[in-house]
């Protein structure tokens, strides 16, 4: 069996072939998660071109032997947030009580997200609830507003939410229809020279040497950049003072170094400079425009890094009215359509949102094998790269994959268990973690360790 849905509607075809994945894909096992879209399929795809992208540096940087790319379409659904079990403790829920939907008076439903405490602070004042209400109070507010009415608010107000749409409604409107015009996947080559690199590669480990430097936060960056670190990449995530999340980073943060700088502040900027400068790859989740306010708009970052791959992820795409908008996953799930959808696949009334953050972790997949190709070209052509991804377009290209026969069947594991999960290490104790859903060769997705808290490492390179 190949990877399955690689169809122009939803741009996966496109994709594959500006990331250069064009290795066979052999998916065994099975599994379909219950839900309306082609969830598994969509892990599967993204996670088949990754492979191809190791498949195809392995061939740029002279590896010997063809490498079959192996996905595990059991353990595919499962590398989407259902990874990793506790042996003995419990993950934290990552939702504060006032992220959820809530109903309006129009008969819709809105989306909303709380769990920073910025967001959660901006969305009890636009509703008139008090700093400490709870989810009745907030309910209750709510139920005054109209949906659309009440996101324009929230928005402006600088805060996180999302009307309740059907995916036609979204398709007709400009942010939609911007959205769906873009690509799955973008590139632009850069224009300086990479200097000379004493990067030497392995077929167990295609990233040995590469640095990654991990500006990102929530699920889709650190997705992306747990996987370099599988592939052998030292990634360094930075992270400013204050800032946590302590109920994600078990998750997305194996083989990570972590550290902290203040980048507003002259001496953050620099050393923030100086990592930048001694990298390889550049992953970012910051809205469009949040780095150049930094002092680090795009040409300054290969000016500082000639050959640097510079991969960004947004919520809402780069073009159109809502390109700097904030977004989550759930709140994409919301504006897109998806919830709609999963509403009427369900006969009911109220958003039911895909079975995991499918949105993140299929982003997340996709933006690693743009770092990966970017790689491999500049092993081609000497030169850099800038890639761009966003949730809103994995949502689009989700909605847009054929739909299983069988919605509602319950997917069985298949190959999750021939392989016994690994017992890992944590600093909030042991756990129990499936199998790598990736094979390239001998590469795998199989970190051997986790860091749980944020700011653990000094913000230097090895």
């Amino acid at each position: 069996m190949t990877t399955p849905a690689l169809d122009d509607a939803s741009g996966l075809a496109a994709a594959a072939a500006l990331l250069g994945a064009t290795a066979p894909t052999r998916v065994v096992g099975r599994g379909a998660l219950r839900s309306a879209l082609p969830v598994t399929d969509l892990a599967v795809s993204a996670l088949g071109l990754l492979g191809g992208a190791v498949a195809a540096l392995d061939e740029a940087v002279g590896l010997p032997g063809a490498r079959e790319v192996v996905v595990h379409r059991g353990r595919a659904e499962a590398w989407c947030g259902q990874h990793l079990t506790p042996v003995g403790w419990e993950l934290p829920s990552p939702w504060d009580p006032l992220s959820g939907s809530f109903p309006t008076r129009d008969g819709s439903w809105i989306r909303t997200h709380a769990n920073a405490p910025r967001h959660r602070a901006e969305l009890l004042a636009v509703t008139g609830c008090a700093p400490d209400a709870d989810a009745a109070a907030l309910t209750l507010a709510i139920a005054g507003w109209d949906a659309i009415a009440l996101e324009d608010a929230v928005v402006a107000a600088g805060g996180v939410a999302a009307a309740l749409r059907s995916a036609g409604e979204w398709a007709a409107t400009d942010a939609g229809r911007a959205v769906a015009a873009e690509p799955l996947v973008a590139r632009e080559d850069g224009g300086r020279d990479a200097p000379a690199s004493g990067w030497r590669p392995t077929a167990e480990a295609p990233l040995a040497g590469i640095r990654v430097l991990d500006l990102t936060r929530v699920i889709a960056g650190p997705a992306c950049t747990q996987a370099l670190a599988a592939l052998g990449a030292d990634v360094l995530r930075v992270d400013p003072p204050g800032w946590d999340e302590p109920a994600v980073l078990p998750l997305v943060m194996a083989g990570k170094r972590t550290a902290r700088l203040d980048a507003r502040t002259p001496a953050g900027r620099a050393r923030l400079a100086g990592l930048l400068a001694g990298a390889d790859v550049l992953v970012h989740g910051y809205r469009p425009g949040a780095l150049d306010a930094l002092g680090f708009p795009q040409g300054e970052r290969e000016r500082i890094r000639p050959g640097l791959v510079d991969v960004a992820v947004d919520a809402y795409g780069w073009t159109g009215p809502w390109a700097g908008r904030r977004g989550f996953d759930s709140i994409l799930q919301s504006a897109s359509g998806i919830a709609h959808a999963g509403m009427v696949a369900a006969g009911g009334d109220r958003p039911v949102p895909l079975p995991v953050q499918a949105l993140d972790w299929g982003t997340g997949y996709l933006a690693a094998a743009c770092a990966v190709a970017g790689l491999a070209r500049r092993a081609g052509i000497g030169r850099g790269s800038a890639w761009r991804l966003s949730l809103a377009r994995t949502a689009h290209a989700l909605l847009a994959l054929p739909r299983s026969p069988s919605p509602d069947a319950a997917g069985a594991a298949g190959d999750a268990e021939d392989e016994p999960p690994r017992l890992v290490t944590t600093p909030l104790g042991d756990a129990r973690m499936t199998a790598s859903p990736l094979y390239v060769g001998p590469a795998s997705l199989s970190p051997t360790w986790i860091p749980t808290a944020l700011g653990g490492d000094a913000p230097t390179w090895r």
